[in-house]
């Protein structure tokens, strides 16, 4: 893990020093915890991780004093961003409430009609600015953002996430049929040209944080010429995917009688041009051996979100199948099917889920440091960049949280006797944004709670 770049003795300026406590993920070590250790950050990437007794040697090297250094207390520590690949922006209204009925129901009698409102922009503008700000503050980081139907108002999420600092991907939703009358769009055309309008607005924001999402919402609300469309402007601007796959029995079995002529539900996305490396599909709970086969084959990456899995009835998610057969899996909040806008809420319950399963199988449930992996590497994984963030690796970007196990207001307590690790356990079961006092994204502070 201790790395330098091959930076020059040069004086650097904006050079940001930490020493203390890390914890990471790395692909041989789901949880690794780094004591007395230095990071420093250069121009909002990682440039060096080392020994805490090297602190001397380094300001030499890179011409930095005291004042660039923070010194993390016993009770803090740092570690990567938060990684939420599947939420729905203008579900936020809903979170919290109307959890009654399971997946369609929901969608018809709560969902689409919240999402029909978008078509005011006074109002997208209001909830996306509530919405963007408790994600950030919730630690995370970079997120994969479903935003509505509507051209404009997903251009203003896309905004407001660029003004706020945070690292995501965002999609104007596509869908034409089985869906309200008043919420839909008109052609297969229309959707096309207001998809790519939208992918040329994004990519004209000129934002390395910032980028589009082809997004149909899933197959049941997509004819195939519109999947196969959405699929070619994906290849075209050589952009990333989202939808949904196999959430519950009954929207599989619905996708078996509109899609006749498919293999199966994932052959759906596959026929069209719709599972690449820069694909993710959410839930996949009801996978079969073939649709596994087939996702893993693509390259597509997993979002797992067991908030929502459990809130909606839709299943629980065979974790540990999906990354033994060697997929890519992260977690999603899933709002607002899942009540929850926090990674940490994903992270506990992806872990209880496995248990639940564990119980009735006796097979081996997920830890709480592989469920940390997924909440930050494995997101960054099936985002396709796992090149750019997930952990502390020298030349990743310093997506990042400074935590406080001890902070006001903290949640649950601290003990003389507890070491580091309990105190990161503690956190990962019990924190939340009280803990969380800083938030960075590329190096820059984008929530400051000591300020």
């Amino acid at each position: 893990m201790d790395g330098h770049s091959n930076s020059n003795s040069s004086a650097v300026e904006d050079m940001k020093v930490y020493t203390g406590t890390l914890v990471h993920a790395t692909e041989e070590n789901p949880m690794l915890i780094l004591e007395d250790k230095v990071l420093g950050v250069c121009h909002g990437k990682i440039e060096f991780v080392a020994p805490a007794t090297e602190v001397e040697n380094l300001k030499a090297k890179y011409n930095f004093s005291d004042a660039n250094v923070t010194a993390l207390t016993s009770s803090q520590f740092l570690m990567p961003g938060l990684v939420d690949s599947h939420i729905h922006a203008p579900q936020f209204p809903n979170n919290g409430i109307h959890l009654d009925l399971p997946l369609l129901e929901w969608l018809q009698n709560y969902t689409f009609p919240t999402e029909a409102r978008f078509c005011d922009l006074k109002y997208a503008r209001a909830v996306y600015a509530k919405a963007v700000d408790r994600v950030l503050r919730s630690g995370t980081t970079t997120a994969s953002y479903f935003g509505s139907m509507h051209l404009e108002a997903t251009k203003i999420l896309s905004n407001i996430v660029l003004e706020k600092g945070q690292r995501a991907f965002v999609g104007k939703v596509n869908m034409m049929v089985n869906c309200p009358e008043d919420y839909r769009e008109l052609s297969v055309d229309e959707s096309a040209k207001e998809t790519e309008d939208f992918i040329l607005y994004v990519k004209s924001l000129n934002s390395p944080l910032v980028q589009p999402i082809v997004t149909p919402r899933f197959a049941p609300t997509c004819p195939k010429e519109q999947l196969e469309r959405l699929g070619q402007l994906a290849a075209k601007h050589d952009c990333h995917i989202q939808s949904h796959l196999c959430e519950s029995q009954a929207e599989k079995a619905w996708v078996k009688d509109l899609f006749a002529g498919s293999k199966n539900y994932a052959d759906v996305y596959h026929t069209a041009g719709l599972l690449t490396n820069k694909t993710v599909m959410a839930h996949c709970v009801w996978l079969d051996d073939e649709e596994v086969a087939l996702v893993k084959g693509s390259g597509t990456g997993v979002s797992h979100c067991p908030n929502s899995n459990m809130s909606l009835r839709s299943g629980m998610c065979n974790v540990r199948r999906l990354l033994k057969a060697g997929l890519k899996v992260g977690l999603g909040t899933d709002c607002s099917g899942g009540f929850s806008p926090s990674i940490l809420n994903a992270l506990r319950m992806a872990v209880l889920m496995s248990k639940g399963l564990s119980a009735m199988s006796n097979a081996k449930h997920l830890t709480l440091e592989e469920s940390f992996r997924l909440a930050t590497l494995g997101g960054a994984k099936v985002l396709h960049l796992e090149d750019r963030i997930g952990n502390f690796e020298v030349k990743k970007e310093f997506d990042a949280l400074l935590i406080d196990v001890e902070a006001k207001g903290t949640p649950f307590d601290i003990f003389p006797e507890d070491t580091t690790e309990e105190k990161i356990q503690k956190f990962l079961y019990n924190g939340d944004d009280r803990n969380i006092l800083q938030v960075f994204v590329a190096g820059q502070k984008v929530v400051d709670q000591m300020a």
